[in-house]
């Protein structure tokens, strides 16, 4: 909570403000997000208007989630504009429109969670062109950028492979390699 007391309601006085405050919990989506308890950076002014106090200013924190191709942790910093109308207890304005005080106390989290929320990339990546895992067998690709596999089976599916007898497998190979109008000969055009 922001105290504004000293604003004192005069429409037209302002001032600057920077401290340091612990981030709440669940700031951040699944794959990032900002940890709980972690330090975050505010600068901040706060102008009184005759609604209420506009805040303006800057947070800035520690991000630390997991790649979403190669799900290595990582670490990044955010950066969130606030601007936001906070209304004086009983204004006129509407809710949708703005928060409302607490008296002369401004809660900065929920506007805080919805800049950094909002900034959060869906799918951060370690690097931008990070190659992810090697889909058979999980090698970080990025770590081995010449991993490869002999053409075959994948294990997962070998038990299958005997399914299928020689002459299934041969009349399937032969109808993919006939032309389509091959395959058609049978069959009579309507007019």
């Amino acid at each position: 909570m922001l105290d504004t007391h000293e604003l004192s309601r005069r429409a037209g006085s302002q001032r600057e403000v920077s401290f340091v405050a612990a981030a709440p919990a669940d700031l951040g989506i699944d794959v990032i997000g900002v940890p709980e308890g972690d330090p975050i950076q505010f600068d901040l002014r706060l102008e009184a208007v005759v609604e209420g106090v506009l805040v303006t200013g800057s947070a800035v924190g520690r991000l630390v989630g997991e790649c979403a191709r190669c799900l290595i942790d990582i670490e990044d910093e955010f950066l969130a504009d606030v601007q936001e109308l906070y209304v004086y207890p009983g204004s006129e304005a509407e809710p949708d429109e703005a928060s409302r005080m607490e008296g002369d106390l401004i809660d900065l989290e929920p506007a805080l969670r919805d800049q950094v929320v909002l900034a959060l990339p869906f799918q951060p990546l370690c690097t931008d062109d990070c190659p992810g895992l090697c889909p058979e067998c999980g090698v970080r690709l990025a770590e081995e950028p010449e991993h490869r596999h002999e053409d075959g089976v994948d294990p997962r599916w070998s038990a299958l492979a005997g399914l299928v007898s020689p002459q299934d497998q041969q009349d399937q190979d032969n109808s993919v390699s006939q032309p389509a109008g091959s395959r058609d000969s049978g069959r009579t055009e309507e007019s």
